[in-house]
């Protein structure tokens, strides 16, 4: 069994040495530490990349944090690792027997670590809770096969509760494993905001869960202050060779030009998933029925639409519609797979630009657009437009402000279109740097 810990991170620096060090013995015997930081200001990047294999950024939040560890490790089995919980020194050889054994996922009994003479009795209702439902936490440290984690389209785009959610998910396809032995988790939040308050408050939050609010709205009661929401369609052309990448057929050859159309769809969704700023969907052209599609619906749990006939403008106006109809009050960001420079930081500064604006733009070098973020419906900027020339971000932006509408522009971005972007982006590739860094650069605002 290969295994590998994911720990989400932001501001640990106190006490991060010590947790990182505890995890030596599970290092030792081939382990993989992958340290995820949510942007921290305290010296915590620089602890872990002493004491972990791998270190990565991602945007605030675990669920993009986790996604984001997840997706970087060929691991068999993933164990979640809150920053405050610390786990058994041989937590790996009590695992593996359980997975031996037929289960698939699971997680330890939680021991909770606090001044309050009450936290043993909250810990061994939590075990017990979890033993009749079969739903585990994140205080846990949650483990499940790569695999099953990947089929399920791991954590959802949650500002909390995405531990519930994910065991839900996993306990509709079997049972967990519930380890008795303990993984010590700090009582912090109890003794900082009182243990009976603390006490209700969780219970009413799981409560109000389980009713069908919102985790937006309940991370606000918890005290959380959540990144800004917004649902993400991907625009994405099947991978047919001679249809797809034309314009790469003379450098890589039709079945070349597919496998690289196929390679940018894959990235654009893992971006997606990662940013976690809400709901992916793939819009399939010409339909969703090629078997790449429906590869990725089954097995990565996808959610595919087919695109509609019509130019470009029109599939993506489409696409504006049917999201505006189900969810009018969540912003949505529309961007195609050609863009491999694109972040999981970038979708989240375009989140969050739509907080104050009716629209966010990023600009592609060549005059277009690699995404076009909406607050409320605009259909007027995706019509009298000149798709597919250099036109196409002058004219959206007089068609913005003929309509009223506020934007705001993030810094440009540039598409793999032609022989020589595909040459700069296996540059990049070959350098190690894939495209713009995190932290993408201080966005202009638009009246």
């Amino acid at each position: 069994m290969k295994l590998a810990v994911v720990v989400p991170v932001l501001n640990e620096a106190a006490t991060l040495a010590l947790k990182l060090q505890a995890l030596a013995p599970l290092r030792a015997r081939g382990a993989e530490l992958i340290v995820v930081d949510g942007g921290s200001t305290d010296g915590t990047l620089a602890i872990a990349q002493a004491l972990a294999d791998r270190v990565l950024q991602a945007p605030r939040g675990r669920a993009s944090q986790l996604n984001a560890g997840a997706a970087v490790t060929r691991a068999d089995v993933l164990l979640f690792l809150h920053a405050d919980t610390q786990l058994p020194a041989d937590a790996d050889q009590l695992i593996e027997p359980a997975l031996q054994h037929g289960h698939r996922w699971g997680r330890f009994d939680v021991h909770i670590e606090g001044r309050h003479q009450l936290l043993p009795l909250v810990a061994w209702f939590m075990n017990r809770r979890s033993r009749l439902t079969g739903i585990a936490t994140g205080d846990q440290a949650m483990f499940v096969q790569r695999r099953l984690f990947e089929s399920v389209g791991g954590f959802a785009a949650l500002p909390l509760m995405e531990d519930i959610d994910l065991s839900q998910r996993l306990k509709a396809i079997e049972a967990p494993a519930c380890l008795r032995e303990c993984v010590t988790t700090s009582g912090r939040r109890w003794d900082q905001r009182g243990f009976w308050r603390t006490v209700l408050l969780m219970w009413r939050l799981r409560a109000a869960h389980a009713l069908g609010t919102d985790a937006h709205t309940l991370a606000l009661r918890y005290g959380y202050r959540p990144r800004a929401p917004a649902s993400v369609a991907i625009m994405a052309k099947a991978p047919v060779a001679g249809l797809a990448k034309t314009r790469l057929i003379p450098l890589l050859g039709a079945a070349g030009a597919a496998r690289a159309q196929r390679g940018f769809a894959l990235r654009t969704l893992a971006t997606a998933r990662s940013a976690s700023t809400g709901e992916v969907t793939l819009w399939c052209a010409p339909d969703a029925a090629h078997r790449f599609f429906r590869a990725l619906a089954v097995r990565r749990g996808v959610a595919t639409m087919a695109q509609p006939a019509g130019d470009i403008g029109q599939r993506m106006a489409a696409a504006m519609q049917h999201h505006f109809a189900r969810a009018p009050h969540t912003p949505l960001l529309i961007a195609g797979t050609d863009c491999p420079v694109l972040t999981p930081s970038h979708l989240q500064q375009a989140a969050d630009a739509l907080q104050d604006h009716d629209a966010v733009l990023i600009p592609a070098e060549d005059g277009g657009y690699v995404l076009i973020g909406l607050r409320r419906p605009v259909p007027e900027v995706f019509t009298e437009v000149p798709w597919s020339t250099a036109q196409v971000l002058g004219r959206t932006r007089e068609r913005l402000r003929g309509c009223g509408a506020s934007w705001q522009e993030l810094p440009s971005l540039w598409d793999v279109d032609e022989p020589a972007d595909w040459l700069r982006w296996q540059a990049q590739r070959e350098h190690g740097s894939h495209g713009t860094p995190w932290a993408a650069g201080n966005p202009r605002a638009v009246p």
